[in-house]
């Protein structure tokens, strides 16, 4: 979540944006570092392997938006969620369906995120190594998935996700 000025009243969730590589982009710490200091507050949350596993995906998706919600130190008025879904909340909210694109500020909750589960999947590689966590950041790129055949899945790897769940029946 980012804030915008008070005087606009909202505060803003984005999913991390899709690209692998963004961490990588040139003035991408930059970005990050002047987002965190014009920012009138932001609550970066997630939701664990085990509740993604238990409640799926899109519901683990709502619980981190709702405890990114509820991790706001300065009140707002109102939130804009980047999709198509709303989190529970009793906070006021709009989905907008491609946010990111439409909603500066939604952007800039977008890099914080993907820049903070890039941090993770790099300290990932340094408690599992060999999956190529850092580079991959978790994406089922061709060396992620050779990496799952050949070491088998780790703590880390989602039991319901296809690739795990067939080397886990076998």
């Amino acid at each position: 979540l980012v804030g915008v000025p008070r005087a606009m009243g909202m505060t803003l969730f984005a999913e991390p944006i899709p690209a692998p590589q963004a961490a990588e982009w040139g003035l991408i710490w930059e970005v990050v570092d002047e987002i965190r200091e014009k920012a009138v507050d932001f609550c970066i949350a997630s939701a664990s392997v085990e509740e993604i596993d238990s409640i799926n995906i899109l519901n683990a998706r709502m619980l981190a938006m709702t405890r990114a919600l509820k991790g706001l130190r300065v009140p707002c008025d109102h939130a804009l969620i980047d999709g198509n879904k709303l989190p529970d909340s009793s906070m006021p909210a709009t989905a907008l369906i491609k946010g990111d694109a439409r909603v500066a500020a939604i952007s800039a909750a977008s890099v914080l995120a993907k820049v903070q589960r890039d941090r993770d999947m790099v300290d990932m590689e340094e408690q599992y190594p060999g999956y190529g966590f850092a580079k991959h950041k978790g994406y089922g790129t061709k060396a992620h998935l050779e990496a799952l055949e050949a070491l088998g899945p780790c703590p880390i790897h989602r039991r319901t996700y296809a690739p795990v769940k067939r080397l886990l029946k076998d």
